[in-house]
């Protein structure tokens, strides 16, 4: 335990924990035994963190957070798996996440300077990546995978296995059940596919270039003539220089578990 741990008196600090220097710990947070805290880490108030949990240098915990505790699984048997969070995250009041399983890989990974507002879940054997925003209550099921700087709307639920692939946006209150394409905004109940995440793309300094032709990519993949194989190998045939069409192209080309999430059938 570094001197340099600024604790709360009412904070309790299991002995084998290990708090690198500048950690912050308010009133009546819990630290377990097996738990590593970066540098710079702030826990405020009422924060629980157990399990085997590493979280990164400069996150931010606020209270009542639940980090580390054992998977929502009933599988689960108490195998010494890992939470494994990065740098420089916000983690707000009542966010729970949760270790791996044995059944799948043993981890659960959170990347860099995330935002994971109010009451958000991440599941067991989740890989979240970079710059995720999750808002307000939304949920991963387990084994979910999302990737760098995708944003998951208020109210959602994503499926247990599903992609979400990078900077797609899901729209509030929306029930994921299939693969979401990078670049992709889905919406909807049962989610499906509503274009391309234009307003994200902007804030992110695409150029007009680079985004028209995701677009007329994107309307080629997701069109009606062919099969959907078939449509993705033509599209990597036309765009084979274009690095942001192919990221498309390969995700779409590594099935999983579900189908692609899919534009709405348009009614007759």
């Amino acid at each position: 335990m570094s001197s340099a741990a600024l604790i709360h008196p009412t904070a309790i600090i299991a002995p084998g924990a290990t708090l690198g220097q500048g950690v912050k710990i308010g009133p009546y947070s819990i630290v377990g035994e097996h738990v590593t805290l970066g540098d710079n880490v702030v826990l405020h108030s009422h924060v629980v963190v157990d399990g085997h949990t590493t979280i990164g240098e400069g996150t931010e915990i606020f209270p009542f957070a639940s980090i580390g505790s054992a998977p929502q699984d009933l599988k689960f048997g108490g195998e010494k798996s890992r939470l494994i969070i990065g740098k420089n995250n916000k983690i707000r009041e009542h966010v729970t996440m949760n270790p791996g399983t044995e059944g799948g890989g043993m981890e659960t990974r959170v990347g860099d300077n995330g935002l994971f507002m109010m009451a958000s879940h991440v599941a067991h054997d989740c890989i979240v990546g970079n710059n995720v925003i999750m808002a307000n209550n939304a949920t991963l099921a387990g084994h979910v995978v999302v990737g760098d700087f995708a944003l998951i709307g208020g109210l959602s639920a994503v499926h247990q296995f599903v992609r979400i692939g990078a900077h797609a946006v899901i729209g509030g209150m929306s029930g994921v059940e299939n693969d979401v394409i990078p670049f992709g905004r889905v919406k909807g109940e049962r989610a499906s596919l509503a274009g391309l995440n234009l307003i994200g793309l902007e804030r992110r300094g695409f150029t007009k270039d680079q985004v028209k032709a995701m677009q007329r990519a994107f309307n080629q993949m997701f069109g009606e003539e062919g099969t959907m194989d078939q449509r993705i190998e033509m599209v990597a045939s036309d765009y084979s220089s274009d690095n942001l069409v192919m990221e498309m192209v390969e995700f779409a080309r590594a099935k999983t578990r579900f189908p692609l999430c899919q534009p709405a059938k348009r009614s007759v």
